[in-house]
């Protein structure tokens, strides 16, 4: 699988990498992307009370999310991974989650209306 951008992108979602992964199919994208906005919601509605488990969901919406490009998205959920694994920041390593989250679904909805 390609490594994130070593520059900074200024979405939350890296469509040239996304391109690359659906190879260049703009259907197979939406239908991605679509998928990726509702699995995250579902993932979070389950991580939400920060049990033993949050841990290999987070994991499971990383692996999704570097899929897509959503290269915050992945990055905080690997974040919250570390936190759980070592008991500390969880509420703040969560919400971070949520917010790259809600801002990589905006991208989403943006790309998805056009």
């Amino acid at each position: 699988m390609p490594s994130p951008p070593l520059a900074p992108i200024d979405s939350p979602l890296d469509l040239d990498h996304l391109s690359h992964m659906t190879l260049g199919d703009a259907e197979l994208e939406q239908e991605v992307l679509a998928m990726f906005a509702e699995q995250a919601v579902r993932l979070l509605a389950a991580m939400a009370t920060l049990t033993p488990e949050t841990g290999v969901l987070a994991h499971k919406l990383k692996g999704s999310a570097r899929g897509i490009g959503a290269f915050a998205v992945a990055d905080a959920a690997a974040s919250l991974e570390t936190a759980i694994r070592l008991g500390r920041n969880q509420p703040h390593a969560f919400t971070a989650l949520k917010e790259a989250v809600a801002e990589a679904r905006a991208a989403i909805e943006t790309i998805l209306k056009r």
